[in-house]
């Protein structure tokens, strides 16, 4: 199999790192708007090198886009009309009309887009769906989600990121909705600067919370910050009349208890989301070079996707109106 990467930045050199290393992989393409940084990380794997356009002529089996986020509608069309089965990293698009454009179209042409919620192919989260689709946990009450940067992007990110909810906290939105097998029906936000004031600059914030009611009637409480000292903390509490579990609290969860007795975590915490789920990373692009062979469904669709952005702009409208938004409200 001939694979294109898109994009050769921070995740780009992870992906392209799980592309080489796989023995279904036979070469590998890496294309970037910056020549020199294609090249160098195409020449650490011993792979090929070229502008993504460059790479698109090629004709590769797949495509995996990493680029930047403004760049990702583009290219999911370009794959869609060149017939190249395609993953790409979140979000589809910032917007809900072109998300929804680029989601009906594949669709329509039954092209193949998988997007990158890698926490669906966590060993954590996995683990709990499996336990809520058993029966095991019985009757879903609530489920407390947390998702903390260990630094605040750069002040050039701000601006086009989205938002703390169509950026942090995405990944919580599809995780809820995959784990509880429901959809969202209202959302109340909150958020404010509490230490950053470059978020209030663009009309976001560093610190935030939500409550969400899904239409299965399991109720989800969401808080979230851009910093965190110790280290990077994703957790997901899931509370059920037959079990409660949690995902995310092991050894390296930078947090502490202060009762007495309670030993510190054991190792140093996460110093970023690569290495917390640098395995998840790894799984869900092997599933998408089998998704290519035929060999198995997409797990993580378009319309996932845009089921995800709906949450996280109710979440947005909420925030700026002071009040719960339905759903319905939305797109």
């Amino acid at each position: 199999m001939r694979v294109g990467l898109l994009g050769a930045g921070r995740i780009g050199a992870l992906h392209a790192g799980v592309l080489a290393g796989d023995p279904g992989v036979d070469a590998l393409m890496v294309g970037d708007v910056d020549a020199g940084r294609a090249k160098a990380l195409a020449g650490e794997l011993g792979g090929e090198s070229g502008s993504i356009e460059e790479v698109l002529e090629s004709r590769p089996d797949a495509v995996v886009i990493a680029a930047s986020t403004s760049a990702h509608a583009d290219l999911i069309r370009a794959a869609i009309d060149a017939g190249i089965p395609a993953f790409c990293e979140k979000p589809v698009a910032l917007g809900y009309d072109e998300t929804l454009e680029i989601v009906e179209q594949v669709e329509s042409s039954g092209a193949v887009l998988q997007i990158g919620f890698q926490r669906r192919f966590d060993a954590g989260y996995v683990e709990a769906k499996r336990l809520i689709d058993s029966g095991a946990l019985g009757t879903l009450y609530s489920v407390r989600l947390a998702t903390h940067d260990p630094e605040p992007p750069h002040e050039g990110y701000i601006p086009v990121s989205g938002g703390i909810f169509r950026d942090l906290h995405i990944h919580d939105f599809d995780a809820l909705r995959w784990l509880t097998g429901s959809e969202a029906e209202e959302v109340y936000a909150a958020g404010s600067v509490r230490k950053f004031g470059v978020f209030a600059r663009y009309g976001d914030v560093d610190t935030s919370a939500a409550l969400i009611r899904m239409a299965c009637g399991v109720v989800a409480v969401l808080t979230g910050g851009r910093h965190d000292p110790l280290g990077y903390d994703v957790r997901t509490e899931i509370f059920g009349s037959g079990d409660s579990i949690a995902v995310g609290l092991d050894g390296r969860t930078p947090i502490r208890s202060v009762e007495p007795g309670v030993p510190p975590p054991e190792k140093p915490a996460y110093p970023n989301f690569q290495v917390r789920f640098e395995d998840a990373y790894r799984a869900e692009l092997e599933h998408f070079l089998r998704v290519v062979r035929g060999e198995a469904e997409n797990p993580c669709t378009g319309r996932d996707a845009l089921e995800a952005l709906r949450i996280a702009m109710a979440a947005d409208l909420s925030l700026a109106e002071r009040r719960p938004v339905s759903l319905a409200e939305v797109g």
